[in-house]
């Protein structure tokens, strides 16, 4: 639906054929965790101490799922979402499985000695070893996540309290290691696959942030062929497919529960990959392979068929998901706007679009700002990149490094410098990661209490049971179609 060549979504070409589709989405930080909170809060990371993936979501922070339940919804998450920390729900009523990340602090990265490898970085072997997989560790727990969701959605059509939900998803795929489920390999021919626009480029010609990302992940430690870096793009289109399958499981659970026609189904990514433009791969850049994401709105009331240009930030889902079910934030500080209007078919005005960046391999906040076709990027380490996108999709002319933008890049200088208190965040930044590396020090010597959210059950509630004479036939209440009489 985003116009690729060679990848199949049949399942997101047809939700997006019902529904409005962003063509210019961002995430707030291209980094797990930092994105999700973003998302759940609509602020950005740098207002609620999302610096990376180890980082404590506070728990006095509001999130989407607390603005729902107070305005009547259910709400439930089912697979990742890398809450760390004691509070692994944030809002959400119920957990229908544990996380796939750790929920400690073991994965602060150190500004203080930003050239120190750690053990839990990036390689290239998620690169080197791409190809097909018949099993895996991330298959196994989105499998798990996906089966937990569609059994959730069943029981929810009959529930007696008749409150509506609000359901989250969230799988591992598409996402390295690039282990391509083999049914979904076979969709693709190693032919067909585009090799990347730009590839790596010789030492002397690479960027601060391609010096960066290599001196992170690569080192030239792991060569890589161009059929390795073919297989790797080949197994992500594949792990894409897979995502297609696993919405098509949950439309299908909506459609045969009879909750198609009465709720919105929203698809997104927290961040993207480079998967080898320029050279490089993961995320952790502000290029637009990285950082750009599929949004989708699909469902009553949304206007179906409809594109929209105008860039939009997962900082305006919080506020666009409460205006559609009208729960009411009230005076919470958003850092987003609403959609809604929008996704019912009016116009959207341009607005600019901020993210940022301070997990590992930099040594200082990084920031974004989307303003119409442009993208000005800024650290006090690296200095200002600012591109052209209508003119420069893949973002190799620098303007900023051009006399004749210099009066343009200072001016986004100065303003990135009034917005953003980087002295400021970068102190905070590094006397959290201080903090948090003493705790997960102290937490991992003698006895141990994980924070590892343990999902509850309880088999006295499940399948046929003698305990509740009131309770009606378990297998009549979950049959589709029902049964005549």
């Amino acid at each position: 639906v985003y116009g690729h060549p060679v990848v199949r979504a049949p399942h997101l070409a047809r939700l997006a054929a019902r529904g409005t589709l962003f063509e210019n989405a961002y995430c707030a930080a291209p980094l797990c965790s930092p994105s999700r909170f973003a998302m759940l809060t609509g602020k950005l990371p740098s207002r609620i101490g999302a610096y990376d993936n180890a980082t404590e979501l506070p728990a006095s922070v509001p999130t989407l799922l607390h603005h729902l339940r107070n305005a009547g919804y259910r709400t439930c998450l089912s697979g990742k979402m890398d809450f760390t920390g004691a509070d692994q729900l944030h809002g959400y009523e119920e957990r229908l499985t544990t996380d796939l990340s750790p929920s400690d602090f073991g994965w602060v990265p150190d500004w203080e000695h930003p050239t120190q490898v750690q053990p839990w970085f990036h390689t290239l072997h998620s690169v080197a070893e791409a190809g097909p997989c018949d099993h895996s560790l991330s298959l196994q727990y989105d499998e798990e996540a996906c089966q937990q969701a569609v059994h959730w959605l069943h029981a929810a059509a009959d529930r007696p309290d008749g409150r509506p939900f609000m359901l989250t998803l969230s799988i591992m795929h598409p996402h390295d290691p690039y282990q391509g489920p083999r049914r979904f390999w076979d969709l693709y021919q190693d032919a067909e696959i585009d090799p990347p626009a730009q590839g790596k480029r010789k030492a002397k010609d690479r960027n601060a942030v391609e010096r960066r990302m290599w001196a992170l992940y690569d080192r030239d430690e792991i060569p890589l062929s161009a059929r390795q870096v073919r297989r790797a793009r080949r197994a992500y289109y594949a792990m894409i497919s897979y995502c297609d399958d696993v919405l098509g499981r949950l439309l299908q659970a909506l459609e045969v529960s009879g909750l198609a026609g009465n709720t919105i189904v929203v698809v997104t990514a927290d961040h993207g990959d480079m998967l080898g433009e320029r050279g490089l791969w993961y995320k952790m850049t502000f290029y637009e392979r990285a950082v750009r994401v599929p949004l989708l709105f699909a469902g009553p009331g949304i206007k179906p068929r409809r594109r929209i240009r105008e860039a939009v930030s997962h900082l305006d889902l919080l506020p666009t998901l409460a205006s559609l079910v009208g729960a009411q934030p009230g005076n919470a500080g958003l850092d987003g706007r609403d959609l809604a209007p929008a996704l019912r078919g009016g116009a959207l005005k341009p607005r600019d679009v901020i993210g940022e960046y301070m997990g590992e391999g930099y040594d200082a906040p990084v920031v974004m700002i989307r303003r119409g076709g442009r993208k000005f990027v800024h650290s006090v380490t690296d200095g200002p990149e600012l591109y052209d996108l209508a003119s420069d999709p893949q973002e190799l002319r620098n303007l900023a490094a051009e006399p004749a933008h210099r009066g343009t890049v200072d001016a986004l200088v100065r303003e990135a410098e009034g917005r953003w208190d980087f002295p400021r965040i970068r102190a905070d930044v590094i006397a959290s990661q201080r903090q948090r590396r003493a705790i997960h020090a102290a937490l991992t010597t003698g006895r141990i209490a994980p924070w590892d959210y343990a999902p509850r059950t309880d088999a006295a509630a499940s399948y046929y049971r003698n305990y509740d004479s009131a309770r009606p036939d378990p297998d009549r209440l979950l049959r589709r179609p029902r049964p005549a009489g």
